[in-house]
């Protein structure tokens, strides 16, 4: 007899909604000449330094677990980094947490502070994981719908007329991936009074910190009574080019570390000895790096904000990260019938906006993490698809008439 095997499996796994992101680009990656603007990974290698360390680290035979936590050494340079950076003060000790890349540290904070129907408000535009890590965590996604022309940022009114007697926490994302948008101190400073008030968490994702433009960055952990309500999350993928090592960090009071350490226990043991090596060297010693690569990332953004709203597709100006996110309304598809169409005819691949979320319905994503030649010939197709578009429309109305 033949067995079914989704009898045996769970009920919240098989829910999940598969990523948009992955989805969309396996059919992308097997087409040839497509120019992809569509995952979120910088085109730069790891500098030198930093691999040329992990190289030695591994040639030497530092190939055993560490602490669970991470290198004592390594916690040491987050903490001081953090301090440098952003102004946020932790202890290496029994504040720091060293993970298997970012996604891992929203894991860890979910699982560690969630019981059975929760609540999470999740600003969307918003990252594909969030609302699954949560249901993952046995709670419930709140979701806030954002709108383009208050350059998707959140109110706390819409923030405060979400909330219910099951709200736990807020997770918010700046820059956010995938809008671009960054909030200021005096925005996160009105939010943190919303979260006082209610008494709330707040899971910051800080991964793109080291990629904000037009403006000091502003942790949430350094605003004022906040950073005892504070899980931060951050990591080496974005700012740093190191997104195949899968080093991330998460840094919160020592009362919810001492939970999420034991999690950590249980699925993962550690990250690799080497690697983290490889990172002790990245916050040392490459500043200078990460520097360059985010002035590369800003002509980039100047050049890709201004072809996109020339050719009609209106595009607001992103404050960090390194992605764009133009409207596509005007031509009458949806997100994926866009994605697709574009794929398809001119061989550039996005990210549908609605793979964020509903209030993404109407959008594309684009990375701008390629070289200026890329985006230039990428920006030539996307205005030919657009003229397609239009001789079509033409065409349909003169045979209407």
């Amino acid at each position: 007899m033949s067995l079914n095997h989704q009898n045996y499996l769970s009920k919240k796994a098989m829910d999940l909604e598969p990523s948009g992101i992955r989805k969309f680009f396996d059919v992308a990656a097997s087409m040839e000449g497509v120019i992809s603007l569509g995952v979120g990974e910088p085109d730069f290698i790891t500098p030198w330094n930093i691999r040329e360390v992990a190289i030695e680290a591994l040639q030497d035979g530092y190939t055993s677990y560490t602490a669970n936590a991470g290198l004592l050494e390594l916690r040491q340079e987050i903490s001081a980094y953090l301090q440098r950076k952003f102004h946020v003060a932790y202890q290496a000790e029994n504040q720091v947490i060293v993970t298997v890349g970012a996604s891992q540290s929203l894991d860890l904070a979910f699982r560690a502070i969630l019981n059975p129907d929760d609540e999470v408000l999740i600003i969307e535009p918003a990252f594909v994981s969030y609302a699954s890590l949560v249901t993952m965590a046995g709670g419930k996604p709140i979701r806030i719908a954002t709108k383009e022309e208050n350059g998707f940022k959140v109110t706390p009114e819409q923030i405060e007329a979400s909330i219910t007697d099951k709200t736990k926490a807020i997770l918010l994302c700046s820059p956010n991936n995938p809008t671009g948008t960054c909030l200021n101190k005096d925005e996160l400073t009105a939010i943190a009074r919303v979260v006082e008030k209610h008494d709330l968490l707040v899971v910051s994702d800080e991964i793109y910190a080291e990629l904000a433009y037009d403006q000091e960055y502003t942790s949430f952990a350094a605003i004022p009574g906040m950073y005892e309500r504070t899980i931060l999350i951050n990591g080496f993928s974005k700012g740093f080019a190191m997104t195949g090592w899968r080093l991330g960090f998460l840094t919160a009071p020592s009362e919810f570390i001492s939970v999420m350490i034991k999690i950590y226990q249980y699925t993962t043991m550690c990250a690799p000895y080497m690697l983290q090596l490889g990172a002790i060297e990245a916050l040392r010693n490459s500043s200078d790096q990460v520097e360059k690569m985010k002035q590369n990332y800003w002509r980039r953004r100047n050049f890709i904000v201004q072809s996109l709203n020339k050719i009609g597709l209106e595009c607001h100006t992103p404050g960090g990260a390194f992605y764009v996110f133009p409207s596509i309304k005007k031509t009458g598809l949806t997100s994926e019938q866009f994605a697709e169409g574009l794929l398809h005819q001119e061989k550039v691949a996005v990210v549908p906006g609605n793979a964020f979320g509903a209030s993404g319905e109407g959008y594309i994503r684009c990375s701008y993490a390629t070289s200026i030649d890329q985006l230039q010939e990428a920006m030539n197709r996307i205005e030919r698809f657009i003229v397609s578009l239009e001789v079509k429309e033409s065409n349909h109305f003169k045979q209407a008439k």
